[in-house]
């Protein structure tokens, strides 16, 4: 077993002893979820592993949960830099997480999680009763616009809870002091991924980007709609480089379910694609490097856009709807159409709206995670940590864990033991046939349910 780093300063190291390694830990569930988990991890160690005096190594672990939406080596490839190779990143069910916590004794864990499995994690990690038990990290990807006291109850009880705004932070406390839960643990901070060189037009380059998101909007015709409208664009303008920016390739999931791909749409466009137009993949850091209008309906990388200066526009043909996301755009002066756009319109945004939503296209975003670096230092320098206390108890829902194979009181139900205790080759052979089994499923999700669904709305 590896030594255990202590929470606490070691009184007897003298100013020349190396500092032993801050070892933290990401559990993701999607290609998202991971990009923001990773970076957060790298944002709030950032200070420890400075060229200070007192500066220690800092070893970050990633694990991804294994589910619908586990991301294939394409889809971490394409995530782009983010401090972890793809190659050392593992796969690991909740009891397989739970027991690696149990035994390499991490300093911060960063859950980057929908909120049950969060919620699932934070009874299992407790559970544990751990001696000394690691910070635990959460928060949000993107845009909080659906199902806020959902998700914030569910990650009630992390030591940290991060808001990507100021905004986001104002509404997360007055939730948890809503129902007299104790919100200390919500921090203001900012998106993880921000960045890159701020937007400078270039002569003889005009490039649209419509950033696509897998499940916003949901049906073929309002899919159709956009995806029409697009190329109509391309045509009314042959010198403009226009893109369709995809999340991912059929067959592949991320943080949403996709069951109508902009590929496929694109397939069956009246008179084929114009020259000018083309699908594109990659890092969204990468695309943004060229691009001079960024459209969405309500995708986060309009938030990356506005970071950089992009002119970026949010559409409201499908009207301004919670459905769509879109509503939480009210006020930012970016809402208009494609009648609009293809006119030659461009939205400029509201400075006091910006101010409030953690862009920071002020220059402020390397300050943006002092607060939460100086809280995460401060209880790795305490004594000891106190239990974990999540809002929702075993008593009032069992549901969140038994989906992850977890019985009420959060350890692992009987049958749910880890590989290394079955046996190598137990452990391959069940590997095997759960690589099989996730595949058929999500063939099932993606390929066989919406075809059921549309022979149910006939």
């Amino acid at each position: 077993m590896p030594p255990r780093t202590s929470n606490t300063a070691d009184p007897a190291r003298t100013p020349a002893e190396p500092r032993p390694a801050l070892r933290v830990a990401v559990l993701a569930d999607s290609d998202t979820r991971w990009k923001w988990g990773a970076l957060t991890a790298r944002r709030l160690t950032a200070e420890a592993a400075g060229d200070g005096r007192d500066a220690r190594p800092v070893e970050v672990s990633g694990l991804l949960l294994r589910g619908r939406a586990t991301p294939t080596p394409r889809q971490l490839a394409e995530v782009g830099e983010v401090g972890i190779e793809a190659e050392k990143v593992r796969e690991v069910t909740a009891v397989e997480f739970l027991h690696t916590v149990r035994d390499e004794r991490y300093d911060v864990v960063v859950l980057a999680l929908v909120g049950g499995g969060v919620q699932a994690m934070l009874h299992g990690l407790a559970a544990l009763d751990l001696t000394r038990r690691p910070v635990v990290v959460t928060g949000y990807v993107g845009v909080v616009y659906e199902k806020l006291a959902d998700g914030l109850l569910l990650r009630h009880g992390a030591d940290v809870v991060l808001a990507n705004s100021a905004h986001d932070a104002e509404r997360f406390r007055a939730v948890y002091e809503g129902v007299g839960a104790d919100a200390s643990a919500v921090t203001e901070a900012a998106l993880p991924f921000l960045g890159g060189a701020p937007y400078r037009a270039e002569e003889g380059r005009d490039t649209v980007v419509f950033a696509a998101q897998p499940s916003v909007p949901a049906s073929r015709a309002d899919r159709t709609y956009l995806l029409r409208r697009l190329v109509e664009h391309a045509r009314l303008h042959p010198r403009r480089e226009v893109l369709l920016k995809l999340r991912s390739k059929p067959g592949e999931h991320t943080t949403h379910i996709e069951e109508l791909p902009y590929q496929k749409l694109a397939q069956k466009v009246p008179g084929g694609l114009p020259p000018n137009f083309r699908l594109v993949y990659g890092h969204m850091g990468e695309v943004l490097d060229r691009t001079d209008l960024l459209v969405t309906v309500s995708s986060t990388a309009a938030l990356e856009s506005l970071h950089r200066r992009i002119p970026t526009a949010v559409l409201t043909d499908l009207g301004v709807r919670e459905p769509l996301g879109n509503h939480h755009f009210v006020g930012s002066g970016l809402l208009t159409s494609w009648d609009r756009l293809d006119g030659g319109y461009r939205p400029r945004p509201d400075r006091e709206w910006l101010a409030g939503q953690g862009v920071a296209a002020d220059g402020s975003y390397s300050t943006a995670y002092d607060t939460a670096r100086a809280k995460v230092a401060e209880l790795l320098d305490g004594s000891r940590l106190p239990p974990l206390a999540p809002y929702y108890t075993p008593a009032t829902a069992p549901g969140y864990l038994a989906r992850h194979h977890l019985a009420p009181d959060g350890t692992p139900l009987p049958g749910a033991a880890a590989p290394q205790e079955t046996g190598r080759v137990r452990g391959a052979v069940r590997e095997t046939v759960r690589n099989a089994a996730r595949g058929a499923y999500r063939h099932g999700v993606q390929r066989v349910a919406p075809v059921i669904r549309r022979m149910g709305e006939l």
